[in-house]
């Protein structure tokens, strides 16, 4: 089994200033990973995860996940490789083909916002030209339906399942399972991620507005991106779920760095 890690997506910061201060204190916290949206409100994730490897030591800085319509490759692969030489190999590359809406942003940035089976194959593209340099960061790639957890089986050394705010465990098997098929004998190689929405049963409107449902009827609902509140009781289930579906990497929205900065000493300290 791999070791865990435990990650941090960065929330809206209106300065830099702001901005460093939580690099700063999520490295404090102890977690492994400082990630950034694409874009962070307005800003570009490269410029920012830059400013933050200013001010950290040992902090991995990722992106969750870039947008691959939004940047030609070439230019992708510029930024990609001038943060991870300059970090000392601080940067991890999270790529995905877009969310919901992404179209607006790539309307102003003068860039074509296809198909979604249209951006799977241009970001497969993308990897190509990214991988012909072998000293490259680890790439994370976003999975959710067949055509991208079939492209991460054989590209990511990351997979990140984008499964629905409301899935239950036995619904996360089912996607678990279908991925360990398509990744084959590659699937030694390839670390498994999770992204939680929430720690305890406390409402949360951001939340409610984004996903359709509020904290506590996912937490009633038993939805694996919720966690209880307990840290203990939190670690026996990331340690069950990396046990049963290899599962050790494991992130969260910044508004919940210091209950799940408790719940990653737990596991931890029960030998994660």
């Amino acid at each position: 089994m791999k070791p865990f890690r435990f990650g941090i997506v960065a929330g809206y910061a209106p300065d830099l200033t702001s901005w460093t201060a939580q690099a700063e204190r999520v490295e404090k916290l102890g977690f492994d990973t400082l990630l950034a949206t694409d874009p962070v409100g307005t800003a570009d994730p490269f410029v920012l995860l830059g400013a933050a490897a200013a001010v950290t030591l040992d902090l991995t800085l990722g992106t969750f996940v870039v947008a691959d319509p939004f940047r030609d490759a070439k230019a992708l692969d510029w930024q990609v490789q001038t943060l991870h030489r300059l970090t000392g190999g601080r940067f991890e590359l999270g790529l995905g083909v877009g969310r919901p809406g992404g179209e607006v942003h790539a309307e102003a940035l003068g860039r074509e916002y296809p198909s979604p089976g249209e951006r799977i194959t241009r970001m497969a593209e993308t990897i190509t030209h990214l991988k012909r340099t072998a000293d490259r960061p680890r790439l994370m790639l976003a999975g959710a339906g067949p055509k991208m957890l079939a492209l991460a089986a054989q590209e990511a050394d990351t997979v990140t399942f984008g499964w629905r705010p409301t899935t239950t465990e036995t619904e996360a098997e089912s996607i678990v399972d279908r991925f360990r098929a398509l990744a084959g004998p590659r699937l030694p190689e390839i670390e498994l991620s999770l992204n939680l929405m929430a720690v305890g049963d406390e409402p949360a409107p951001g939340i409610a507005r984004f996903a359709g449902v509020d904290v506590p009827e996912l937490a009633a609902a038993g939805a694996v991106t919720v966690l209880p509140a307990d840290p203990g009781q939190a670690a026996e289930r990331l340690l069950r779920w990396r046990e049963r579906w290899g599962i050790s990497y494991v992130t969260i929205n910044s508004g919940y760095a210091e209950p799940f900065a408790a719940i990653a000493d737990e596991v931890r300290k029960a030998g994660g």
